[in-house]
């Protein structure tokens, strides 16, 4: 089992990052993979933090590889594989199975039933 804890900071502009915390400070820096379909992915980046046994992880998503679809990235301890952390992605066609995306179109018809009912009452009342 792994001794670090990964906690997620933010996604914004492609760029995922977190924070790399080690419960057993003073064992060097840690290896992190990011692994999409059991495949490592480039541009980890691991900065030590002012605070001991504390990193930051910084990985930006290459547009190369998302396409339509779901896509998990994991990120693993690469000395003993275990998971510290994943996050997906949803583009294309897939999303429109998306429970959400039903609730934003269910959203969009109910405003729109709305005004005309309003309209209705205006023109009628």
């Amino acid at each position: 089992m792994s001794e670090l804890t990964l906690t997620r900071t933010r996604f914004f502009e492609g760029t995922w990052e977190g924070v790399v915390q080690d419960r057993a400070p003073g064992a060097g820096d840690p290896a992190i993979q990011v692994l999409l379909k059991d495949r490592p992915v480039e541009g980890v980046e691991l900065r030590r933090d002012a605070a001991p046994g504390s990193w930051t992880l910084r990985f930006p998503v290459p547009a190369r590889l998302l396409s339509e679809g779901s896509h998990t990235f994991v990120f693993a301890d690469a000395s003993d594989g275990g998971v510290l952390d994943s996050f997906s992605i949803i583009a294309g066609e897939a999303l429109g199975d998306d429970i959400r995306a039903e609730v934003d179109m269910l959203r969009a018809e109910l405003d729109m039933l709305k005004r005309a009912f309003r309209r209705h009452c205006r023109e009628t009342g």
